[in-house]
């Protein structure tokens, strides 16, 4: 979780995650690595084979930087996608032109959030750029429920 210091439950004490300190005492850290690039096209290569798409060479190179760049399981999902719009044309083989399509129809987290920061004035219930300091009365209803929440929680 990402809490930071908050209380412990049925105390009056805090902690890292509002988690007893001697459980975190006794929890292992596991270090973890970004995958390199290899390993990535070989993940995307099996998981090519288990969904039975026949990629081309050009497309798979494309999935792997599209995976280094955004994330590996936009990339995996990507994979099915482009097999859908393959078939569309009446191909067996997903192309590097099938992958483009893909990646233009559906974003990904990065641009999604890109785009939200651009537009955001534009949209309903624009919240950012407001002050912190109104009233329960000036929040929308389901605003000040998820804030309460959050409080709780």
């Amino acid at each position: 979780t990402n809490r930071g210091i908050a209380p412990i439950r049925g105390t009056s004490h805090t902690s890292p995650h509002g988690m007893p300190l001697d459980l975190l005492d006794r929890m292992m850290i596991v270090a973890t690595v970004p995958y390199a690039t290899d390993e990535l096209r070989q993940i995307l290569g099996v998981r090519c084979t288990e969904e039975e798409v026949d990629m081309a060479p050009d497309a798979l190179e494309l999935l792997t930087r599209i995976a280094t760049e955004t994330s590996l399981r936009y990339a995996i999902q990507t994979i099915i996608t482009s097999s859908l719009v393959a078939q569309k044309r009446k191909s067996n083989v997903v192309e590097l032109k099938d992958v483009e399509r893909c990646f233009n129809l559906f974003v990904d987290v990065k641009r999604s959030t890109k785009f939200l920061m651009e537009y955001q004035s534009e949209f309903m219930f624009n919240e950012i750029g407001e002050q912190d300091g109104q009233t329960e009365q000036e929040k929308p209803a389901a605003v000040a429920a998820d804030e309460s929440k959050m409080q709780e929680g």
